[in-house]
């Protein structure tokens, strides 16, 4: 659990082992999702049964940590049914909060579980304090999760005059896209994680051997060719490499992780309330190093704040876990605003 009050580090549970993993090593909260295609994680393997979230949130809270459900997705008219229905069981399970984005479960579920926290998805791609306003003033979320587009200062902006918590990521994969606003999976497969919860779903990738290496293909699209001495990655669109300008290459995006641990300082000083870690696809393993390399960052920031720097083997921890190899502020770092 945190040495620091009021800020909380947010890890992700896409299974119980990993939600046990995360609170073992010093998550303040987990997040999670049901195994029903309504939440932005959607693949084979992973996510709760009801009768798994309730296990899982009486886990966490037997060990002072709290539980947040995912329906993060915008439910098509024929999932309407269901995504109401998973509102109710995250209530039943116990859960401590949700995130979601959809404004018709948000006003759904501030009448049917009022007392239940409700706090805005990324993917509700709310970006300026008005906007922010309006979810509060219309549906009483408590917190909302700010998309990755934003700069420390203008997060900071954002806190000065919103009036609710602020949760940004911390840690994990990026993407391009503005997060509920992508098109590209859906370009490919027809399902977005708007929509469907996942982008490049499992049924539509496919690998093959040839002699020249392993192509990975999108729904028939090829996506990116690995030789044999590197590693593969799950196929995504804007990470693909492709032919463009004569050469081929990342021309959407490289893969890199998101890694804040040198801004702390300035993370905690604008009044974020909590920290999020990507990754409810990734293994236990994965979840228990992060978790624990954030914790002992968080703590020692907290101690001495005017002196903190990355302390040297939870830096060297993270460093181990990023996509491709690389690591950075993303727009957190705008030095000319």
């Amino acid at each position: 659990m945190s040495e620091c009050p009021g800020i909380e580090l947010v890890c992700p549970a896409g299974s119980l082992p990993a939600l046990h993993a995360a609170i073992d090593n010093g998550a303040d909260a987990v997040y999670l999702g049901f195994r029903d295609g309504l939440n932005a994680r959607n693949f084979p393997g992973l996510n709760f049964s009801p009768a798994e979230a309730v296990t899982g949130i009486e886990y966490a809270h037997r060990r002072g940590a709290r539980v947040f459900v995912a329906l993060n997705v915008y439910p098509r008219p024929t999932r309407w049914a269901a995504a109401t229905a998973a509102v109710d069981a995250a209530a039943d399970a116990g859960a401590d909060a949700l995130i979601l984005a959809d404004a018709g479960l948000l006003q759904y579920a501030a009448e049917r579980h009022p007392a239940l926290a409700r706090h805005l998805s990324v993917q509700g791609s709310a970006t300026n304090w008005r906007a922010l306003q309006f979810y509060r003033e219309r549906f009483g979320i408590r917190r909302a999760v700010l998309p990755r587009v934003l700069s420390v200062a203008q997060v900071q902006r954002v806190i000065e005059r919103c009036g609710i918590e602020i949760e940004v990521f911390g840690f994990g994969s990026l993407c391009i896209m503005v997060e509920g606003r992508c098109a590209l999976s859906a370009h490919v497969t027809g399902e977005s994680p708007n929509t469907h919860g996942v982008c490049s779903p499992a049924h539509a990738v496919r690998w093959q051997e040839q002699p020249s290496g392993r192509q990975a293909r999108l729904n028939g699209v090829l996506i990116d060719e690995f030789a044999a001495h590197e590693a593969a990655g799950y196929p995504t669109l804007c990470k693909g490499r492709f032919e463009a300008l004569g050469s081929v290459m990342h021309a959407l995006e490289e893969p890199t992780s998101l890694n804040v641990l040198e801004i702390l300082p300035q993370l905690l000083d604008a009044g974020v309330r909590a920290i999020k870690v990507e990754g409810r696809q990734r293994s236990p393993a994965y979840v228990a190093q992060v978790t624990r390399a954030l914790r002992a960052a968080l703590d020692a920031c907290r101690r001495d704040p005017a002196n903190y720097r990355p302390p040297v083997a939870p830096a060297a921890a993270l460093a181990r876990l990023t996509e491709g190899h690389a690591q950075t502020l993303g727009a957190y770092s705008r030095p000319w605003q």
